[in-house]
This record gives C-alpha cells, sequence and structure tokens, in this order.
C-alpha cells in the first residue's frame, strides 16, 4: 500500500512539473503528453500509475512487453516500443505496440514494411535522431535525418507521427538544451521542406532529470520512469543499449 501511495504521488508531482514547465513556456497545459518508461518495472506498478490517470507507457525490450502483456492488455492502456529494435524482433513488436518510436535507419524501414504488408496494416513511427552526436547512442544522424524522413515517407504502411532523440545525459540544462533544440530544428526544417505531413508534430524528447528543458525547447512527450517508479539497479544508459 506504501508504494502504490508513492507511485500516485510521484506521478501527480511529474504531471504537476510537465504544467508548471509548459505554464513557464506559454504552452498550454495540456500541449504535452506524459510517457511512462516502464523498463524493469513490474506490470503491477505499471497498473497503480494507470489507475492514477496515466495512459501511455513506452518499453525498451520485446522481452518486456512479452511479459507484461496477460495483465496490461486488459487496461488497454497505449503501448509504444521506444528501445533499439532488431529487425529479427520486428515481428513480435508489432504485436504489442501502436507506435515505434526508434526507427532510426533504413533497413528497418524496409523490413517493417514488408512485415506490415504481409499482415495487411500500418503502424504509427517516430524517426530517432541522435542529437547528441554520441557514439553510444542510437539514431540516424542529424545530417541523414531528412534522407531517411523522405524515405520512410513513401510507404503508406508507415504513419510518421514525429521525431525522438534521448537527448546529451547531463545535469546542466543548458548542455542538454542543444540536442533538443536541433530535434525542434530539424522537425521545422522537414516540415518547411514538405518532407514531413503536418500532423508529424510529435518531439518526443526529455526525461526524468531534464523534462523541463525540453517543454521549454517544444517537446510535445516527456519520457519519464525513476520519477514515479524510483530508481532503477542500473542507470539510464545502461536501457538505451542493445
Amino acid at each position: 500500500m506504501q508504494l502504490m501511495n508513492v507511485i500516485k504521488d510521484n506521478l501527480a508531482f511529474v504531471q504537476q512539473r510537465i504544467a508548471s514547465a509548459c505554464q513557464k513556456a506559454g504552452r498550454e497545459t495540456d500541449a504535452v503528453k506524459l510517457l511512462l518508461a516502464t523498463k524493469t518495472v513490474s506490470a503491477e506498478n505499471i497498473k497503480v500509475a494507470l489507475a492514477a490517470g496515466a495512459n501511455l507507457i513506452g518499453e525498451n525490450k520485446v522481452q518486456e512487453l512479452k511479459e507484461k502483456d496477460a495483465e496490461l492488455r486488459e487496461t488497454g492502456v497505449d503501448r509504444h516500443f521506444i528501445g533499439h529494435l532488431q529487425t529479427n524482433k520486428i515481428k513480435d513488436v508489432l504485436k504489442y505496440v501502436s507506435c515505434i518510436q526508434s526507427v532510426d535507419r533504413l533497413d528497418l524501414v524496409q523490413k517493417l514494411d514488408a512485415r506490415l504488408q504481409s499482415e495487411g496494416r500500418s503502424v504509427d513511427i517516430m524517426i530517432q535522431i541522435n542529437t547528441s552526436f554520441e557514439a553510444s547512442k542510437f539514431g540516424i544522424h542529424p545530417d541523414e535525418a531528412l534522407t531517411l524522413l523522405e524515405a520512410a515517407a513513401r510507404y503508406d504502411t508507415l504513419n510518421i507521427k514525429g521525431l525522438m532523440t534521448i537527448g546529451l545525459f547531463d545535469a546542466d540544462p543548458e548542455r542538454i538544451r542543444p540536442s533538443f533544440r536541433l530535434l525542434r530544428q530539424i522537425s521545422q526544417h522537414a516540415m518547411d521542406a514538405g518532407i514531413l505531413p503536418a500532423d508529424a508534430r510529435e518531439l518526443c524528447m526529455g526525461m526524468s532529470g531534464d523534462l523541463e528543458t525540453a517543454i521549454s525547447e517544444g517537446a510535445t512527450m516527456v519520457r519519464v520512469g525513476t520519477a514515479v517508479f524510483g530508481k532503477r539497479l542500473y542507470p539510464d544508459s545502461y536501457y538505451w543499449k542493445e
């Protein structure tokens, strides 16, 4: 019962942080969606957050999607995949999610399309961009982002909803800010060039420690895990690796 209350209180505090950041940035308080990053979080604890008003979660590992599916499917929660996707896991991940946020290479685009064509369906995607220019992170290089967006836009099976980045891991908001600003600039450039459709305005960026900075730079979705569910055994950087 104590843990349940902690999760509920944490969720309310994060929602308050988002609303305050939106207000400070001169944006509507509902302009930013909260995606709960639920890596290593049990289905039981996820359901506590859902009962408290959360409605969107993101998983990094296909195995965790499988393990939690029996308990979470009945809730109707919207699930996104936010981790690096190996092409041999495409069939599995498509069973569970409405959106794949981590599309970062042409090979993945082509194999997603082939699988979706065989199933006669489509899926929402975001293009992941490595805006911190770190070799340790996945995501397409910013200089190649528009080319990948153009290629992905040719496939009717892929509904491009926007862009995603992890950003720089740093305690200083001003060192992090350029990563988020670059994602917004790439999005605007793609819009101006007619590469992104008018409704593909999602910018998924910012996490527990830097969501205010991300919102000030135009985030429409933030990924929050530890601020709601507590510290994990390993740091965030561990979970963004294959």
